[in-house]
């Protein structure tokens, strides 16, 4: 089987959708490489397709009626393929540009500084009656709800001191009781002078007597109450356990033992602490015309906080301490801020990235979309369609993300036209269809 037979063999196997697929992956070609319009292309690969297959294509009715000069029709010779229409050169056009004009709007100067997460609560659980240590009722980093019992220690001693200061209140309740008794009957005695005033005085002693030692009597009831409490190590707040540092057996509590049975850390909500420089810390003054802001006002002052990765500031809470004065010792002004965490994104000590208001407003900013900026070795910069839809480079000069989009403080004026999509098709130089849309889309 020669080279032809064999492809005749496979393009038959194949079936006539083939010769479409062919078309399809981009392998038709005229001779010379000059590709055709589709139609004509399928022209070429029906001829192609019958040559293979040793077949001759139909003629046209016109074709059989009119048989060539000088021959019959049988004898005609085969029809040649008909030239290729010629491709009509059209001049490339420019492609279309989404484009914006910078929103005007009001805008509040922040600060952006580094800092850390910090633990509202954070407390070290410690036996405070002496026992063996009988259970523990959490797993290791488990979240647990203020009132959860986490340990348990030795109870029964501490049950018994409260049977014996219980019976010791009713043993004085029971005194008060016969002295009360004794105090009536001998008064009615001393009106018939059958008893002395010394007997009645004695009995209003044993009463007044048991009176005071009811006292002490419930007063060592509630101790032994507490103390048996205490058996029960339970969770002071809402919060994160860490993992158990003593074991089942062992005797805590004993007298100067201060050994943490556990640590549990509250999470939610959770502060964030930054130092803002002197020069910082005057400007914010300056901002406020050198007035200090009462305790209520400053808990009104918004704190944002955003990790490492991630876009914008979702983090949002409130300043809740400033420091009185500056530290000598490192000339910068603590700030502290509380803010929720309820899905505890923020764990203590990790860094962040803070943002605080300047107590000054600008009140026509220019915001351009955060994707429209590019940068390189000479800054930050933005694509700009000029009067004669040339796009151009232009550097700026930027602020703070307000939401997705970046306040722009020079470089820019409120009628440029910035791009904001199809960069790769947006080169400094080449001509462009700009097509205006609204901002934030």
């Amino acid at each position: 089987m020669n080279k032809m037979q064999r492809i005749r063999a496979l393009l038959a196997a194949h079936g006539k959708d083939a010769r479409r697929r062919l078309l399809l992956f981009g392998v038709v070609v005229l001779a010379g490489g000059v590709p055709t319009a589709p139609i004509f292309a399928f022209e070429l690969l029906d001829r192609w397709w019958d040559d293979l297959a040793g077949r001759t294509p139909p003629q046209s009715s016109e074709a059989q009626a009119k048989p060539p000069p000088g021959g019959t029709a049988a004898a005609a010779p085969a029809a040649t393929a008909p030239a290729a229409a010629p491709s009509v050169a059209q001049a490339p056009t420019a492609p279309p540009i989404p484009v914006v004009r910078p929103k005007v709007q009001a805008v509040s100067d922040t600060l952006e500084i580094t800092g850390n997460a910090a633990a509202v609560n954070q407390v070290k659980l410690i036996a405070r009656v002496t026992g063996f240590l009988e259970q523990i009722h959490f797993e290791d980093g488990a979240l647990v709800r203020k009132g959860d019992l986490l340990f348990t220690v030795q109870q029964d001693q501490y049950k018994a001191q409260l049977q014996q200061a219980q019976a010791q209140l009713q043993l004085q309740q029971a005194a008060l009781l016969y002295a009360k008794t004794e105090v009536v009957r001998y008064i009615a005695l001393l009106k018939r002078d059958a008893a002395t005033q010394v007997d009645v005085d004695h009995w209003n002693f044993e009463k007044n007597s048991a009176e005071a030692n009811i006292l002490a009597a419930q007063a060592q009831v509630a101790i032994a109450q507490l103390n048996l409490s205490y058996t029960e190590v339970r969770a002071p707040f809402d919060g994160l356990m860490g993992k158990h540092l003593i074991d089942i057996g062992n005797v805590v509590g004993g007298n100067g033992q201060q050994a943490a049975l556990a640590d549990i850390t509250q999470l939610d909500p959770i502060y964030v602490v930054a130092n803002i420089s002197t020069q910082q810390a005057q400007q914010i003054r300056a901002n406020l015309d050198q007035r200090r802001l009462t305790l209520a006002e400053l808990h009104q002052i918004p704190i944002e906080a955003a990790l490492s990765g991630e876009t914008g500031f979702p983090h949002r809470g409130t300043v809740e301490y400033v420091a009185p004065a500056i530290d000598p010792a490192t000339g910068t002004l603590l700030v502290r801020g509380i803010l929720p965490n309820p899905t505890r994104a923020l764990l203590p000590g990790v860094f962040v990235t803070v943002r605080l208001p300047m107590g000054r407003t600008t009140q026509s900013a220019l915001l351009v979309p955060d994707r429209a900026l590019q940068e390189d070795q000479g800054g930050r910069y933005v694509l700009v369609v000029g009067a004669d839809d040339l796009v151009q480079q232009r550097y700026v000069q930027t602020g703070a993300l307000v939401g997705n989009l970046r306040v722009v403080t020079g470089g820019l004026n409120a009628n440029d036209r910035i791009v904001v999509g199809e960069l790769w098709r947006a080169s400094p130089g080449t001509k462009v269809t700009p097509q205006l849309t609204e901002i934030g889309q």
